[in-house]
């Protein structure tokens, strides 16, 4: 009903503009609509309409697909016959529902936040209760459109923001990348940059060139994803430390590698250490520390780590608190990858409940934040977010990049 209700309103509110749209179509092809033949509920063909011609407005032409239910707004991506030949028999379940305008997988895509498969994805929607929220998500889906960018935009290897790279590449592919370090016994500094980071590498020559020498930095944040926009360019993914954490847990249980976690109040980094060995049983948690330590003891810090043998050291003291120790003790440490990742431990502790999914597929987790802690946030978010994307702005007109 929602589906109808509201294609059938937005036709009749556009209806001056798909006319257009069509007639423009005729006078510069000859034809009004392009159909692909499709395959929707129960594997049923379908053709899925577009406006003819080079000119924008071409997909208008699918609200007719969901007026006469072809189409949801919301749902898993209708596919081609010869997608369908490709599809394992554990997929099918998929055609039980009417694809989707809107796919979860192609919205997460957008904003960078598509870690796991397609199959896996559909799978969630499915039987997760997804389909239950069929306008949110439908919603979703038009913020996500407008916020995730233009997939046409060029996909570079590495992203630039006043000096410092970033390496632009999937999870996966950060995940084997760290895997990759310790099966070669390589010691390596890894980072992530958010806006805020950003800003203050702008100013803090020290953290800017620390992150310049760091073996790996990688994005974090909707902020980058519009920054990239703004360079005409598209960002793969956002690999931010909080979502790789529970991942990069997974395959150290996997391969039996020993985890520090070193930042935090006290306790804190235990908690968190305890709830990913109760996800992950097999899990080597080596030892765990607070941030709270004088400079004096720290030595023994650097001791005890070393003595736990671990190979991945995760310390959470903020930015650039934490850069700025991993760098001035990097050859003092023994662990293969070190790497900085803020309040993490607060996450996956408890103490501080991370945003609903819905709003990280909208790119708002940090108005979330800001609304958990405003006194702590306001600066970071109200001032520092504008002023990344007025630098930002300032290095695609004064050719920086």
């Amino acid at each position: 009903m929602f589906d109808l209700v509201s294609s059938l309103v937005l036709v009749l509110l556009l209806f001056p503009l798909l006319l257009l749209r069509g007639i423009i179509a005729y006078l510069q092809t000859g034809h009004v609509l392009k159909r692909q033949i499709q395959l929707g509920r129960f594997q049923n063909e379908f053709e899925r309409l577009s406006f003819s011609g080079s000119l924008p407005g071409k997909s208008l032409a699918v609200l007719l697909n969901v007026l006469r239910g072809d189409l949801s707004w919301a749902g898993p991506r209708p596919m081609t016959h010869e997608e369908l030949l490709n599809l394992p028999t554990n997929a099918l379940f998929r055609f039980d529902i009417t694809p989707g305008v809107i796919s979860p997988y192609l919205l997460r895509k957008k904003m960078g936040l598509a870690y796991d498969d397609e199959l896996m994805t559909d799978r969630e929607f499915y039987y997760g209760g997804a389909v239950k929220e069929h306008v949110g998500l439908s919603l979703r889906g038009v913020v996500g459109s407008f916020l995730g960018g233009n997939e046409a935009r060029v996909v570079p290897p590495m992203l630039n923001f006043w000096g410092v790279n970033i390496v632009n590449t999937t999870m996966l592919e950060a995940l084997d990348w760290v895997e990759y370090q310790i099966e070669k016994k390589k010691k390596v500094l890894l980072a992530f940059v958010n806006p805020d980071c950003l800003n203050i590498a702008y100013t803090n020559t020290h953290y800017r060139a620390i992150l310049q020498a760091a073996d790996r930095v990688l994005p974090d944040g909707i902020g980058i994803n519009i920054g990239c926009r703004m360079l005409n360019e598209s960002l793969m993914a956002n690999i931010n430390g909080t979502d790789l954490f529970p991942r990069l847990c997974e395959r150290a249980a996997k391969n039996r590698h020993g985890l520090f976690l070193l930042g935090g109040m006290p306790g804190i980094a235990d908690f968190a250490a305890k709830a990913m060995q109760k996800r992950y049983p097999d899990l080597i948690v080596a030892g765990v520390h607070d941030g709270y330590f004088t400079p004096e003891q720290e030595s023994q810090v650097i001791e005890m780590i070393n003595k736990s043998g671990a190979v991945i050291l995760f310390v959470g003291f903020g930015v650039p608190k934490q850069e700025l120790w991993l760098a001035r003790n990097r050859e003092l440490l023994e662990p293969n990858v070190c790497l900085g990742v803020g309040g993490l431990f607060d996450f996956y502790s408890g103490r501080i409940k991370r945003a609903p999914v819905w709003m990280r597929e909208v790119g708002l987790e940090w108005t979330w934040r800001l609304l958990q802690e405003p006194g702590r946030m306001w600066r970071r978010y109200i001032i520092g977010n504008p002023l990344f994307l007025y630098r930002v702005w300032l290095q695609s007109h004064q050719g920086e990049k």
